[in-house]
């Protein structure tokens, strides 16, 4: 009897992205990702000087964020930062972008959508 291999389904090592916290330390800019699955990314902004500006420090994480969910989940996400609520620390809550809808049947994640539609 011969056995058949499973197939495992691919799942992204980085559940959706739900919430972000934003930390100043006297070490650099930290920052903890949530996801909507319940798991947590937590790590340091290493490309963003421990001195640099506030928004700064949110464009850089900001940025990060969309591009995991653009690379693992193929989304378009909005960051929104929420109004300081403590000294050093900001929060955002990250959703899902609205798309326009697909009338023309090209892939939407085609660079070349537009030029097909």
């Amino acid at each position: 009897m011969v056995r058949r291999e499973r197939e495992k389904k691919w799942r992204p090592p980085f559940g959706m992205p739900k919430d972000i916290v934003l930390l100043a330390t006297p070490e650099g800019w930290r920052h903890s990702v949530l996801s909507m699955e319940g798991g947590m990314l937590c790590g340091r902004l290493a490309d963003v000087p421990v001195n640099a500006d506030p928004a700064e420090a949110q464009a850089a994480t900001a940025a990060m964020v969309v591009g995991l969910a653009h690379d693992f989940h193929d989304a378009d996400v909005d960051v929104t930062w929420a109004p300081r609520w403590e000294p050093g620390s900001w929060t955002a809550q990250v959703t899902v972008a609205a798309t326009p809808p697909n009338t023309c049947g090209a892939p939407q994640h085609d660079s070349r959508h537009q030029d097909r539609c």
